[in-house]
């Protein structure tokens, strides 16, 4: 793997206090998915947990990163537990590696929904002010 294009949602954000985790990973842009995914606050506000959905969904902003394989392999062994790495598709139809979180565990856990926030960044400001 030469480097891979993957997207952040989260704590890794800009401005957000695991931005360290993606190294010097190279910002390529901010980014919305396509509108079939959710988002969750998991663990009490930890994380967020985001799963694709056939309705309902909604586009999620985030930012594209350029990672190598250092930095990918890093990344992943600072995310939190149940987080896997899969594919979002982004509003302009490239499909990227992020975080997913298991839908299952939502539900079993009964996570909020924090999807109408406008994204993580935007949570974790409401949940602050």
């Amino acid at each position: 793997m030469e480097s891979k294009r993957f997207f952040i949602c989260g704590s890794a954000l800009r401005g957000q206090p695991d931005h360290q985790n993606l190294q010097s990973a190279k910002f390529i842009n901010e980014a919305l998915t396509q509108p079939k995914y959710r988002l969750h606050s998991v663990e009490n506000g930890w994380h967020p947990g985001i799963y694709e959905v056939e309705d309902g969904g909604i586009a999620i902003p985030g930012e594209v990163y350029e990672l190598t394989a250092e930095q990918y392999d890093y990344l992943l062994s600072t995310e939190p537990p149940n987080l896997y790495a899969g594919k979002v598709v982004l509003s302009d139809g490239e499909a990227v590696t992020a975080m997913l979180y298991p839908q299952e565990l939502v539900e079993q856990y009964q996570w909020p929904d924090i999807s109408h926030f406008g994204g993580w960044a935007a949570y974790k400001k409401s949940q602050n002010s």
